[in-house]
């Protein structure tokens, strides 16, 4: 009876090293296998098809001059002439102005709009959807809109102006108000998302740091300085990053309003690009689309690590 017992007792140690090593090796032979690599698979042909492939087509069509039958091969040309461009440096400008201009209103605006409609204020919820509905809306629609609403001589808004006996601007007219007022009504448009970004990172913070900071005797200033600003600066990065690649791409709403007018005081680069499109000068487009794509590229890359770095650390 006890040899039985000392061999059983001898057995067990040898019976859980091979169950552990078989589990090792089920855990190597589901890591060497390729099935979940293939989930990857529609992805990247995707990625593939509709990006990387149109992006180096760019590249190459943007040393040619080309139509929809031949192209000829001209080098650099093109980026010389595009630099040559008297607008070119204008449009620049703008690009820079509007973006900045409308990411910074949309960030501010935004995390204001969310302590709001995150407090217990009245109506929250019919608040939350009238500040998100522009977003919903044609982007062209939207131009449209307000082209309407801000006409010089029959629109509302000067309408309105006007019973009050205030000044009357012709805002997409007038040529230092037009790059403004387009700003404004993407501000208008693009607050909602900001909002949204930011209302889902001030919801995650756990109420129990704002609990313990009221026990301390901290006031809502302090709690907001200490505990909200600090812990949605991923939802800021996030807000910055969208909003200011959207205002450096941005031409839909510009065309909707002032066709880049009055003269060319609205022009961006988009706009620009578009132009040339339309005078039939596709080669010369293409080279400005690429350099659209290299100072967007420029300008977030840096930005998004340094956001996304200091989100990370903290």
């Amino acid at each position: 009876m006890s040899a039985a017992k000392i061999t059983a007792a001898d057995a067990v140690p040898s019976i859980a090293a091979s169950v552990e090593s078989n589990v090792a090796e089920s855990r190597r032979r589901r890591i060497r296998s390729p099935y979940p690599t293939w989930f990857f698979v529609p992805t990247i042909a995707l990625y593939v098809v509709f990006f990387a492939i149109p992006t180096v087509f760019s590249f190459y069509f943007s040393l040619t001059r080309w139509s929809l039958f031949d192209s000829h091969f001209i080098g650099f040309a093109n980026y010389v002439q595009f630099f040559q461009d008297p607008q070119l440096y204008t449009s620049f400008i703008h690009t820079l102005i509007y973006a900045f201009l409308t990411s910074g209103s949309k960030v501010v605006l935004g995390f204001l709009l969310a302590l709001l409609l995150t407090s217990p204020v009245i109506g929250r919820g019919y608040l939350r959807a009238v500040v998100f509905f522009p977003v919903l809306l044609s982007t062209i629609g939207v131009g449209i809109l307000w082209k309407s609403l801000l006409d010089p001589f029959h629109g509302m808004v000067n309408a309105v102006l006007g019973w009050f006996h205030l000044p009357q601007p012709g805002w997409f007219t007038n040529p230092s108000l037009a790059l403004y007022s387009i700003a404004g009504v993407d501000i208008w448009k693009g607050v909602g998302i900001a909002t949204l970004i930011f209302m889902a990172g001030i919801v995650a913070i756990p109420h129990e740091y704002f609990e313990a900071a009221r026990m301390d005797g901290a006031g809502a200033w302090r709690m907001l300085r200490e505990i909200t600003i600090p812990l949605t600066r991923g939802a800021t990065a996030t807000v910055i990053i969208l909003s200011l690649i959207g205002g450096l791409r941005s031409f839909d709403i510009i065309w909707a309003t002032t066709g880049g007018g009055p003269g060319f005081t609205s022009d961006v680069i988009a706009s620009v690009i578009y132009k040339q499109y339309q005078a039939g000068f596709y080669g010369l487009s293409t080279a400005g689309n690429v350099i659209l794509f290299l100072v967007v590229t420029v300008i977030m890359v840096p930005l998004s690590y340094v956001l996304n770095r200091r989100s990370v650390d903290l």
